[in-house]
């Protein structure tokens, strides 16, 4: 079992992996408590696990941190979803028809490279700050992104598979539902679910914005009164929400393409 584990492009179990997954974080949990109490680093610049475990415990029995932390889940999946309702039909557009491909991307690279920050001034001067520049914000962060993955998810799905499609007799819209989508799905969900992440990491850039409310909110007015714990705890309250998406999206892709 031991030698599986290093064999290139090896097969383990779900048991094996959550074990060494689950150690592994032990031990670097511990490395660091060690740190921490050995003092290598100032206190208020790194404290321990444990002094973070007590924030964090302090913040969600009394400083409303689920309501937050559910605040800021919402602006996520609302953006998210904006985002990846308008970037898989264009995605597939851009890589399907070559005049659309050559009319957008040039314009979807150069603006996938302008710094979010950067566009803050900009957000607030469009919609003021309310929710919409939350949203704004973070979807900006993740549709140019997408757009481009899935045309091009949609640019590999293998010539030979349309060729045949039509060859039977298939109409385009059944070549595009019955042949592109299933042979790009699994790919696509495993963008969708990379994207979902990165729309995450923009999520404090946007809650700065006049925000009374969501993790983002919270690390931020931490962070003016050096309560670094706290800092540490939203954090770590964003890390465990993701992961926790990630996995499940990761069983439904198992679950719904297990012919990859």
């Amino acid at each position: 079992m031991i030698r599986d584990l290093f064999v290139f492009r090896g097969r383990t179990s779900v048991r094996a992996e959550v074990t060494l997954g689950v150690l592994s974080a032990v031990l670097i949990l511990l490395f660091w408590e060690a740190v921490a109490r050995a003092e290598f680093v100032a206190p208020q610049f790194l404290p321990s696990p444990t002094k973070v475990l007590v924030a964090l415990w302090t913040m969600t029995t009394s400083q409303h941190l689920l309501w937050h932390a559910g605040i800021s889940t919402l602006r996520v999946w609302v953006a998210f979803l904006i985002a990846a309702a308008m970037a898989v039909p264009i995605g597939i557009l851009m890589s399907s028809y070559r005049i659309i491909g050559a009319s957008l991307e040039p314009m979807i690279d150069f603006i996938r490279y302008l710094p979010v920050p950067a566009l803050v001034p900009l957000s607030i001067i469009w919609f003021g700050v309310g929710e919409e520049t939350k949203i704004f914000l973070l979807w900006l962060g993740t549709f140019f992104q997408l757009v481009l993955l899935v045309a091009d998810d949609m640019r590999r799905v293998p010539h030979e598979y349309v060729e045949i499609a039509f060859t039977l007799g298939a109409k385009p819209r059944q070549v595009l539902s019955d042949v592109a989508l299933r042979s790009m799905g699994p790919s696509l969900v495993d963008n969708l679910r990379i994207t979902l992440g990165w729309c995450w990491t923009y999520l404090v850039i946007a809650e700065i914005v006049a925000a009374d409310s969501g993790l983002g909110f919270v690390i931020w007015s931490a962070r003016r009164y050096v309560k670094t714990p706290e800092v540490m705890a939203g954090v770590v309250v964003i890390g465990v929400i993701g992961l926790l998406t990630d996995q499940i999206l990761r069983m439904l892709h198992r679950r719904y393409f297990r012919y990859v």
